[in-house]
């Protein structure tokens, strides 16, 4: 799964990476990100425009009746996008990028679990494959809402939890943000495992259990 994940990156270096055109919101420096919060998000309109805006993370689909659904709905498992009422729709129209540059697991150790925080070596941005949708709230106003799309773990993973969040291959984010693309093995297709010779794991310190704590030091390696 993804609970966890950082985002300290400038809203500038998220735009460039990303060719993004508007900034609609502009991300802070995070080092603690955890669900129900606004997270950045990339969206594609219909004009080919990409669109940088914050989104609360945990996905509501539009017939939901009770928004703490979101809660449960943090993550998208891969292999059943296609199948899942929740995901499906989202799936077909709703597909976004979610830019990061590291994310936290748990590794067991014993009766004790350590976290880890996980990045590319070269310590770059990347991007989650999401799905969004929007709730309309009691008083009519629109909810986007966003979850992180899961798959097998790498060899790296593997070691850590039997989970990790599909992180898009750079050539592959155009096609997932193309909603003109209809194609689910496709799309279900770039949604595989993240080379483990191109990222790294580490030790930090477990103050991160604490959502309410946010600041750099949380990345230094034990």
């Amino acid at each position: 799964m993804c609970g966890r994940y950082t985002l300290h990156h400038t809203s500038e270096q998220v735009a460039m990476r990303f060719g993004v055109t508007e900034v609609v919101s502009a991300p802070t420096a995070r080092y603690n990100i955890a669900p129900t919060q606004p997270v950045a998000v990339i969206t594609r309109q219909a004009d080919d425009r990409r669109l940088l805006d914050a989104f609360q993370w945990g996905l509501i689909p539009a017939w939901a009746k009770d928004p703490g659904i979101g809660n449960k709905m943090i993550n998208a498992r891969a292999e059943t996008l296609a199948e899942k009422p929740s995901f499906r729709q989202a799936l077909a129209r709703r597909r976004c990028l979610i830019p990061s540059d590291g994310f936290y697991e748990w590794k067991k150790e014993g009766d004790a679990r350590q976290p880890m925080h996980i990045r590319r070596q070269d310590g770059d941005l990347f991007a989650f494959a999401g799905l969004w949708e929007t709730w309309r709230q009691a008083d009519g106003e629109p909810l986007r809402t966003c979850t992180i799309i899961t798959t097998t773990p790498n060899a790296l993973m593997a070691d850590i939890h039997s989970r990790m969040p599909a992180l898009l291959r750079p050539e592959d984010e155009a096609l997932w943000l193309d909603t003109r693309e209809t194609d689910v093995a496709a799309l279900l297709g770039v949604l595989h495992p993240y080379p483990e010779t191109e990222m790294e794991a580490f030790a930090v310190s477990r103050r991160v259990n604490a959502p309410v704590v946010d600041d750099p030091a949380l990345l230094n390696s034990l």
